[in-house]
């Protein structure tokens, strides 16, 4: 990389809203350098409920365009990925306490409505005595309703945008920290540094992305010297990981009495998510963890329907992530909108190379934020380019039709000597793609050593390099959910693959 020749964009932060505006640029004809400090979807972008939904209780704030501009985006990201986005059934058990039916129906009617639904199907009501959804559930809870949203695997949805980015000309440096940003010339010019080693390099670029997430404030006043007022609101949303709760493929929604409402969700065959909570953040957002009040009140939530509580020994994994949301000065930080807002910054003179940062915003709507955000930096860095992004389908995700299920059965076929669980978990984590990462293979030999608890050689070959993978962690916890399956001797073959002493994905199991 030269400092001679400027890059029309350089994206501070990888995370989805970064990786994602530098896929929409690069698909543009744009040159774009994205830089991450850590690794891709690091933090909160790999910390979320983990789903596509429109936000039903957002209904009850009034934030109808939100709301609507997600349910669109829903199926958009259904076509987009279905590999690692797919359909979820959501059960409401009705509590006459809180919220009244009518007020229930008619938000789900405006859910059913608001978003022009295509694939998914509507809302309807439901008998807890008949149906087996109501089996995990207390007694008194006889009626519920039920609607459609989707389950995203979060931090596979940032890789697959920044692989896209790459292969429409976007450099991606992951565990690069921007340490500088100055104008001068109309230009931006930063200061780039490798985390582990490796000379600093220099480039300039015509306009800057600050999406930098819970650290978009620093990049503003620290890296980039501004004095522009910090609009960031830092909110922690944690979540736990239990035994798997009932049977069947339905995930919970549950009103809780202070308004709020808590997930239980399908999670990794054996295991149900509950969350989230929302607790006010100041500290360093690198060292976020859940705490123990916070375990305590999800289990609370969600015991005042479960027939078999749930109690904090039960907790097998948690995470905890920070939220930088809009500070649109609400008292209650569960009405703080999700809403996301862009703040374009020109310099003193209101004409200098512009800097456009990024506060608040959904996984839901990443695809639309990203496409906002290049609209408006292309006649600031006279480029022009139409929209491509909502009709184009993700590495991996061009399977006909979309169809995931006849993918996976086909790849079942067509690779007999797969066994049938990996071959779906290949075909769940990379789609299409899978035939890159068997690269030929006939037999199992063929994928090299065997770590352990389908673990080959070749899977992390193919993590390495074509998905940025350089620790264990990344691997266990980011570019997969294995960290919760394998066992100790996988983990400490898989750390020796990295060059690690130890398997640190301990750390990660507690974040």
């Amino acid at each position: 990389m030269s400092e001679a020749d400027p890059v029309d964009l350089l994206v501070v932060g990888g995370g989805i809203n970064g990786v994602g505006i530098a896929r929409d640029a690069a698909g543009r004809g744009l040159s774009v350098v994205l830089c991450e400090q850590d690794d891709l979807g690091g933090a909160t972008s790999s910390a979320s409920t983990k789903l596509i939904h429109g936000g039903l209780r957002y209904l009850e704030t009034f934030e109808f365009r939100l709301v609507r501009e997600a349910l669109i985006e829903r199926e958009v990201l259904l076509n987009a990925a279905p590999h690692i986005i797919w359909p979820l059934r959501f059960v409401l058990p009705h509590n006459g306490g809180l919220r009244p039916a009518w007020m229930v129906r008619l938000g789900l009617f405006l859910y059913d409505h608001l978003g022009g639904r295509e694939k998914l199907p509507g809302s309807y009501g439901l008998n807890l005595r008949d149906d087996p959804a109501g089996r995990p559930l207390k007694d008194k809870f006889t009626k519920a309703f039920c609607y459609s949203d989707c389950w995203v695997q979060d931090s596979r949805l940032v890789i697959l945008n920044a692989m896209d980015a790459a292969e429409r000309g976007a450099e991606i440096l992951p565990r690069t920290r921007c340490t500088a940003l100055r104008r001068s010339d109309n230009l931006w010019h930063a200061t780039l540094e490798p985390r582990h080693g490796g000379a600093e390099s220099r480039l300039r670029a015509r306009a800057a992305v600050n999406a930098a997430g819970p650290w978009v404030g620093e990049v503003l006043s620290d890296i980039a010297g501004g004095n522009r007022e910090n609009r960031l609101r830092l909110v922690k949303g944690s979540h736990i990981v239990v035994p798997r709760i009932g049977e069947g493929d339905q995930a919970y929604i549950l009103q809780n009495d202070d308004r709020r409402i808590v997930f239980i969700i399908p999670y990794e065959q054996d295991y149900s998510l509950i969350g989230t909570t929302d607790v006010p953040y100041d500290g360093d957002p690198v060292d976020v963890r859940i705490s123990g009040s916070e375990i305590d009140y999800l289990c609370t939530a969600v015991n005042r329907y479960l027939d078999k509580p749930v109690a904090p020994d039960d907790v097998i994994w948690s995470y905890a992530g920070v939220r930088p949301l809009y500070d649109d000065a609400s008292a209650n930080v569960s009405a703080v909108t999700r809403d996301y807002v862009f703040d374009i910054d020109r310099g003193r003179e209101d004409n200098g190379a512009p800097m456009l940062s990024i506060f608040g915003g959904k996984i839901t709507t990443y695809r639309k934020l990203a496409e906002h955000a290049v609209e408006k930096l292309l006649p600031m860095v006279e480029r022009t380019g139409p929209a491509w992004t909502q009709g184009a389908t993700l590495p991996g995700g061009d399977m006909p039709g979309g169809d995931f299920e006849a993918f996976a059965t086909g790849l079942r076929r067509e690779k007999p000597w797969l066994p049938a669980d990996l071959a779906w978990r290949y075909a769940r984590a990379y789609g299409t793609r899978t035939d890159r990462l068997l690269n030929g293979a006939s037999d199992l030999a063929d994928l090299g050593g065997d770590l352990g608890d389908g673990v080959h050689e070749a899977e992390i070959a193919y993590l390495r390099k074509h998905e940025w993978a350089a620790t264990a962690e990344d691997v266990l916890w980011r570019r997969s959910k294995l960290g919760l399956h394998v066992a100790a001797p996988t983990l400490a073959r898989l750390a020796t693959l990295f060059g690690e002493s130890a398997p640190a994905p301990e750390k990660a199991a507690t974040r």
